[in-house]
């Protein structure tokens, strides 16, 4: 792994050893990343193995952009119109194709069913039941220790207050709100009441539609419809249960509310609700003293469980429930109340024995679970119960994110719902699928994006044809021709003053011409750049010699490719070290290029098949200064003898892999693909053309719009069918300040 850069406190950084053959990514690896990006170290998520993100609890969200039945080919094919996405993302993986990337992102799912009891939740497995040592860690313990204290003890400071936005005397932002007055000293003794309102949208803002409060023995004391002031927007029926009718005949105000609450309460009394910041804000009243059970029943990391939640796993009580319209907020005022009083009368440790967290993920994953066996097909379910042994398959993270409380964002032509079925919507169009994402992933801290060029261009014939031409085009871009030669030319000579530049893959001799040629193929793009630019005119083998490339239709932009690619921000900071001799170790060059300034990763090229060092490196400094400073220095530099030359990378990352598979498939695909005629290809290229340059700037305005510190990661997933396979490609980073992606 490089050195890390500094990384700035309160933002999220990426830093990841890609290069060379380390470049290839698994499912699993991704799979790896994106549940400790999503959740942190919670749910067993660990720092990933292959790349490393700082601060991860600062990242704003997480953004995977998926271009459905797209992959490397394609990247490389319309290299020059994915102009953004090439600026942008720094960080560059080969992905192992998938014949369904959705679904395999998305998991099995969990087989984990939890049980009702008396007194709530429980789970037969041992994993819910926290051994001592592990009891120490519990946010609970931690927050109150183990002993138990009176209720004074879990009433919020002012300081508290203030950090969770509660109404405070004298505060600007409470000008107008009615004090209850409630100021007498408090002791463990005081009373405890439960309040709980219902709001609805109103052209003021949040406004009281319903107050209910209880005492301690849970009779209901106030239970009130109160008439906003203000025209209603939205009534929120669903959560409120409030409904316009409802409404029409109310005479109740707010001022009433607040007057008939000031002669309720006694002078000492303790308020208690779940999140009761906002039911005192909508009343506009001050209260001193509070406990708020989202608060009691601490979590790491700031998240708080829900009510319905809390009552069902310590009271053993179905609150909220579907089949009832809206909340009722006695109910829910006299569901904290309780919550308030097991807490005081069991004592931190009790509850922390509960593992609350482990019974959450429980309870959610069966949820998904039985969603998933709902909606798949019986005969499906039977067939695959007889077909297949009986296992526990790991909870995939999107299941563990709904665990959390955060809805993932799916959007694309080939949506997946909860039961990991994919839909296709072909009537979706990717400017639809655009508008939906920027007005929808600001709203959600982990979105899946799926963009396509649509089924008229991913059919098979399509897809090998455009294989035959990267495959043809980057043959000849590692292809030099160099001459004329004298007859009696000693070929060993040339070899050898060629080979300077990198390792050569084949080396022929050109007799159809008056004077003899030699044809060279490179293994690496930066060889044959630097035989063009360093022998072109030089006197080789005793003969002056022209050094270029082949001359065809597909070479007419080479030069723009060279600049494009040196250009690439993945190429940045990195140099290409070339006339190295075979027989020196990678320690020897980490020796040798030690004193080099801000040098962070050495790599070494080899033969994928012998496993054999080639005759050249790459360099990646920490700074683009120091890479050109190095360059100065090197150019001429000897190594035991051996004579260095060095330019800027080309294609240093996962490009220098794909380019060596390329090199070694001989025109052959890697499946069973049959080459159509290459006319076939050519009426739909340049509209495909358009589409993918139409595409990058979807994925740049997306990108743009994003807050900083989300991680992005745009996904080429490959295609592995029957009619071939193609790796796929993955671009990420982490949005900053400038717009593009740290490191």
């Amino acid at each position: 792994m490089p050195k890390a850069l500094q990384q700035q406190e309160k933002s999220s950084h990426l830093s990841a050893a890609l290069f060379g053959e380390d470049c290839e990514i698994s499912h699993d690896q991704l799979y790896e990343l994106l549940k400790y990006a999503a959740l942190g170290k919670c749910h067993n998520a660990t720092q990933p193995s292959w790349c490393r993100i700082y601060h991860q609890r600062h990242l704003a969200g997480v953004v995977v952009i998926v271009l459905h039945e797209m992959s490397q080919l394609h990247f490389y094919k319309f290299y020059l119109q994915f102009k953004h996405l090439r600026k942008l993302f720094r960080h560059r993986f080969t992905l192992t194709p998938s014949a369904n990337f959705l679904a395999s992102l998305y998991g099995e799912g969990a087989n984990l069913k939890p049980q009702n009891t008396a007194q709530g939740l429980t789970s037969t497995s041992s994993q819910c039941i926290p051994k001592s040592s592990d009891l120490q860690c519990d946010p609970i313990i931690r927050k109150y220790g183990e002993k138990k204290r009176g209720l004074t003890s879990y009433t919020l400071t002012l300081e508290e207050q203030k950090k969770n936005d509660y109404p405070i005397k004298g505060s600007p932002g409470c000008k107008g709100y009615i004090d209850t007055e409630c100021d007498q000293q408090r002791t463990d003794s005081s009373p405890l009441f439960g309040l709980d309102c219902e709001m609805c949208l109103t052209a003021k803002g949040n406004e009281v539609t319903r107050v209910s409060l209880v005492d301690a023995q849970g009779q209901c004391l106030l239970n009130e419809l109160v008439k906003p002031e203000s025209t209603v927007v939205n009534y929120r029926t669903r959560f409120s249960g409030i409904t316009k009718k409802m409404l029409l005949p109310v005479k109740t105000r707010l001022s009433d509310i607040q007057t008939r609450l000031k002669k309720i309460l006694p002078h000492d009394a303790v308020l208690v609700g779940h999140s009761l910041n906002a039911d005192l804000q909508a009343l506009e009243m001050i209260h001193p003293s509070v406990i708020d059970t989202s608060l009691l029943f601490a979590r790491n990391e700031g998240r708080r469980f829900k009510l319905k939640f809390l009552a069902k796993a310590v009271l053993g009580k179905e609150i909220q429930c579907e089949q009832k319209l809206g909340h009722d907020p006695a109910e829910d005022a006299r569901a904290a109340l309780e919550l308030a009083q097991f807490f005081i009368e069991q004592g931190p440790a009790k509850v922390a024995e509960l593992n609350l967290e482990m019974l959450l993920t429980t309870e959610k994953l069966a949820e998904v679970s039985q969603k998933k066996a709902v909606l798949q097909p019986q005969g499906c379910r039977v067939q695959k119960q007889l077909n297949e042994p009986p296992h526990l398959s790991k909870p995939c993270f999107l299941d563990c994110l709904q665990v959390t409380g955060q809805k993932p964002l799916l959007l694309g032509r080939q949506e997946m719902d909860s039961s990991g079925l994919c839909q296709s919507n072909l009537s979706t169009s990717n400017k639809q699928i655009l508008q939906r994402a920027l007005e929808d992933v600001p709203l959600s801290t982990f979105s899946i994006i799926q963009f396509s060029l649509g089924p008229e261009y991913i059919a098979s014939h399509l897809l090998a044809g455009l294989y035959e031409k990267v495959r043809s085009k980057l043959t000849d871009m590692l292809t030099i021709y160099a001459g004329p030669f004298e007859e009696s030319f000693c070929l060993k000579s040339v070899k050898k003053e060629f080979g300077k530049c990198g390792p050569i893959q084949s080396l022929t001799v050109v007799t159809e011409t008056y004077q003899p040629y030699v044809c060279i193929q490179y293994e690496v793009l930066e060889a044959a750049q630097l035989a063009v630019e360093s022998l072109n005119g030089a006197e080789v083998a005793g003969s002056c010699i022209k050094v270029q490339r082949p001359i065809t239709a597909g070479m007419l932009d080479c030069d723009v490719w060279i600049k494009e690619l040196e250009l690439d921000v993945e190429n940045e900071g990195v140099i290409y070290v070339a006339g190295l001799k075979e027989s020196l170790t990678e320690m020897d060059l980490q020796e040798e290029f030690s004193q080099l300034k801000d040098l962070e990763t050495l790599f070494l090229p080899k033969d994928l098949q012998s496993g054999k060092h080639r005759n050249c490196c790459f360099l990646k400094f920490q700074k683009s200064q120091s890479a050109l400073d190095a360059l100065e220095v090197i150019n001429g530099w000897s190594v035991k003898g051996s004579k260095l030359r060095s330019r800027n990378a080309l294609a240093s990352g996962h490009l220098w892999r794909w380019i060596w598979q390329v090199n070694h498939s001989n025109g052959k695909q890697g499946g069973n693909i049959l080459y159509e005629k290459m006319e076939q290809l050519s009426d739909s290229e340049q509209d495909l053309r358009k589409k993918v340059k139409k595409l990058d700037h979807h994925i740049k305005k997306l990108y743009r719009s994003l807050q900083n510190n989300t991680l992005c990661i745009v996904l080429f997933p490959g295609v592995n069918s029957m009619h071939g396979s193609q790796s796929g490609l993955g671009l990420m980073g982490i949005k900053d300040d400038g717009g593009r992606s740290a490191c």
